[in-house]
């Protein structure tokens, strides 16, 4: 039985290669299990998840929610949003306090960068990093990898750009690492606000044509724009936005090939994707939330082996 080499799910940059073949290979076999009529297996009954979210996220906490109970783990929802964080309470405190009620791993997403690798050093639990500031966002990056495997057969030699706003996304950095240590090849598009200053160091290609870069690619995964991280006006307004980098269905249809579109979500229809692109079968982003219950299951039961050990 093969495991994982790493204890935690902190970021991609700690994972190699084989690691991200197994979680591909245990989540082909909960994709399985997903689509069964009874959709639980018992694999975790005695494992205990505290999901802590100092950060609001619908789609992510859901996910991860599900995949847990589909193990049968027990679970306990912690929002800090509306907890005695807002009091004062520090994140060693708060997560001390979970602790001593059991817990075995903690799904966690927060607003500093590294607040994940900072805790798994002060705590005995596994740690899984549910996105921690700007900085890294692995399951989805994962699960983006996972559903370019699916549908396109592998990510080897692939093209994939990644469109918008890179600067604020933590999903861009973690799909660059995916992605390259997969050996795809990875080019960055968007406005030169928005491209950060450091990604010429990550090997990646810059483009701020966005049909060249269509036409370069063989999926394009359009990101979307994170107002709420912007303290000032990156581009002069959300429609000049939308009429340069965002995607319609004329765009996509005058292209040379035929690309694949993703988005990690939530959608700005007419923003980064029209509703016409979102909807047409090019679109696999209801296939990326479905994988994305399949991989995180994954995640957790390779690495709740680990702790049974």
């Amino acid at each position: 039985m093969s495991e994982l080499s790493v204890n935690h799910l902190l970021g991609i940059k700690y994972l190699n290669k084989k690691d991200i073949e197994l979680i591909f290979k245990t989540a082909d076999h909960f994709k399985e299990v997903i689509n069964r009529p009874i959709k639980k297996v018992p694999s975790l009954r005695d494992i205990t998840i505290a999901n802590l979210f100092f950060e609001n996220s619908t789609r992510t906490k859901l996910s991860f929610e599900l995949a847990e109970k589909r193990l049968s783990a027990d679970v306990i929802n912690f929002s800090a949003a509306q907890s005695s964080v807002k009091k004062g309470e520090t994140l060693i405190d708060t997560v001390n306090n979970i602790l001593s009620m059991k817990v075995d791993m903690v799904v966690m997403r927060h607003p500093n960068p590294g607040a994940g690798v900072f805790l798994s050093k002060h705590v005995s639990a596994s740690i899984i990093n549910a996105g921690d500031g700007a900085h890294e966002h692995p399951t989805q990056a994962l699960l983006d990898s996972y559903s370019i495997r699916e549908k396109l057969g592998e990510v080897k030699g692939k093209n994939v750009v990644i469109v918008g706003d890179i600067l604020h996304s933590r999903v861009a950095l973690s799909n660059i690492f995916a992605l390259q240590l997969q050996g795809a090849n990875v080019m960055v598009c968007g406005p030169k606000t928005l491209i950060p200053k450091y990604i010429d160091k990550l090997g990646v290609k810059v483009e701020t044509n966005l049909r060249k870069a269509l036409n370069w690619c063989d999926v394009a995964n359009m990101l979307r724009v994170q107002n709420e991280r912007m303290d000032v006006s990156y581009f002069p307004t959300t429609r000049e936005y939308a009429q340069q980098f965002g995607v319609d269905k004329t765009l996509l249809d005058s292209l040379d090939k035929e690309i694949t579109i993703m988005h990690p979500g939530p959608i700005n229809r007419g923003v980064e994707i029209t509703s016409d692109v979102a909807d047409s079968k090019q679109a696999i982003i209801l296939d990326q939330v479905q994988n994305g219950v399949a991989i995180r299951m994954a995640v957790i039961y390779l690495l709740a082996s680990k702790i049974k050990q």
